[in-house]
């Protein structure tokens, strides 16, 4: 196969970057997006909060909710801290239905996190608010999935709200402006038997 000359080359990066110009030149919407991370592989949350991280560099104030996570003591959550007026950060979970073996008081915790993600979506300081693991909550029916859309609906219209969780709901798929799933393709801690580690896992 012949090599493209250099002149080749760059004739064919500027029709690739007219097209692509031509493109960007035609979305001219700015909204408020519903983003969803789902699917079996690891990364979901650890997405939520590298956009997190982007809103801190552009002076946006986020809300953080976690519904299964506890206070424990996290990577992310110490960079947070240091954005107080930026960022608030709340794990308010007490892990997982397993764990906890109590589904009164799974509910009674999924309600009280969802009722500080409806302040923070209501308030319109927020640029971002992260729903992490509502998912799993919906998939146990800790919360009624048609409060949490029309929440959605009701949302102010710069609002970005971020929603993470294996098994995210069909509905909820449906009105996400971005839908992601992580697919497992290998995982340590299946094939190796190596433990969550802090920089990786938390």
């Amino acid at each position: 196969m012949r090599e493209r000359t250099e002149a080749e080359h760059a004739a064919k990066m500027r029709k690739r970057q007219a097209a692509h110009d031509k493109i960007v030149a035609a979305k001219t919407v700015e909204k408020g997006l519903v983003i969803v991370h789902t699917g079996t592989g690891k990364g979901k949350t650890t997405a939520a909060l590298g956009m997190v991280v982007r809103a801190i560099g552009h002076g946006q104030k986020v809300g953080v909710v976690q519904f299964v996570k506890g206070a424990m003591a996290t990577g992310e959550k110490a960079v947070f801290d240091r954005f107080p007026e930026l960022v608030e950060f709340k794990p308010m979970g007490e892990g997982f239905t397993w764990d906890t073996q109590d589904r009164a008081r799974d509910i009674d915790v999924a309600r009280t996190a969802w009722e500080e993600v409806k302040r923070m979506i209501a308030d319109p300081s927020y640029a971002m608010v992260v729903a992490d693991e509502l998912n799993i909550v919906l998939r146990y029916d800790y919360l009624p999935l048609d409060e949490v859309l029309a929440t959605l609906a009701a949302k102010p219209a710069m609002t970005h709200v971020v929603i993470t969780g294996r098994n995210a709901p069909q509905p909820l798929i449906d009105v996400a402006d971005l839908v992601t799933e992580m697919t497992l393709v290998k995982h340590p801690f299946r094939e190796q038997g190596v433990k969550a580690q802090a920089g990786v896992e938390f």
